[in-house]
């Protein structure tokens, strides 16, 4: 075994709708996960409310805060005490009329390396984010932790190849989903199981593209805040370089995730499966085009 080995946590969770209850349980998991050994921790998307994007209405922006705020200055302190990288998911209130869905990434020290805000954001029924969010405006940054550099994308940003791409073109040896997906109730019967399928395979493919893991912390439980509500679908997982699936959580049970990554396999990976060495830049300048006439 090489000596590149990092054990990561990835945080499953059912929200409740007090705000503190949720803050306190994902800061015990988190706790729970470094003393376990892992060295970088990730939470759920938007971990410390349910997912209010069910409806739009304005009382929800009462939920964000600023980029650092109360949030982060906990899990600051967390990640201080317990030497782990700690990345957060957040509803960011950036300035009057301008919010985000951000994630901030803490490093073993305590310190704020930086943030994400999510770039691509959904507008489907009762995932109605664009009404919240502001799309991102700073690009698909990668960071260099103490453990391994990683790269951190939010939810709906998983389906986008060129996301994952630009990211591991800065290094990143781990893509972070943090994520809130599932099911309308009255389509699992005939769709859930494609639904869940598309969702998975697409990020094992960034995987597999990249030649880097993936890791995905997603929620559970029924929330029901408009119409029949969602029914979050779990199943958590970690991927490895070819797509492997390492671990994967319970569709139903809060679970914290801890798997231990070979980065070594990163460089090995992408050695021996050379498609960052093959891509043909000279001739993709039509990706930056809405259509191709």
């Amino acid at each position: 075994m090489s000596d590149r080995v990092v054990k990561i946590g990835l945080i499953q969770a059912a929200c409740s709708p007090d705000t503190a209850t949720n803050l306190d349980m994902t800061l015990a998991a988190a706790d729970r996960a470094a003393r376990e050994g892992a060295r970088i921790i990730c939470t759920q998307e938007l971990f410390r409310s349910q997912y209010f994007c069910q409806s739009e209405d304005h009382k929800h922006f009462q939920l964000a805060e600023p980029v650092p705020g109360p949030t982060t200055a906990a899990f600051q302190k967390l990640a201080k005490e317990r030497q782990a990288v700690i990345i957060v998911s957040l509803f960011e209130k950036r300035t009057a009329g301008v919010y985000h869905n951000t994630a901030a990434v803490i490093d073993a020290d305590g310190s704020l390396l930086g943030i994400y805000r999510k770039m691509h954001i959904p507008d489907d029924p009762l995932f109605y984010e664009k009404f919240y969010f502001t799309p991102g405006d700073l690009g698909f940054p990668a960071w260099q932790t103490r453990y391994a550099r990683i790269g951190v994308l939010i939810c709906w940003d998983q389906w986008f190849p060129e996301a994952a791409r630009l990211t591991a073109l800065q290094g990143a040896e781990i893509l972070f989903y943090p994520t809130a997906i599932g099911w309308h109730p009255r389509e699992k019967s005939a769709l859930g199981e494609q639904q869940h399928a598309a969702w998975e395979t697409v990020q094992r493919s960034h995987a597999i593209a990249n030649g880097c893991y993936v890791a995905v912390p997603n929620r559970v439980g029924h929330e029901k805040l408009a119409g029949a509500g969602i029914e979050f679908w779990g199943q958590s997982f970690v991927a490895g370089p070819f797509g492997e699936i390492l671990a994967k959580a319970s569709p139903t049970q809060d679970e914290t995730l801890v798997v231990s990554l070979d980065l070594d396999k990163v460089d090995d990976t992408r050695t021996h499966w050379p498609f960052l060495r093959d891509r043909r830049i000279d001739a993709y300048t039509g990706v930056t085009r809405r259509l191709l006439d």
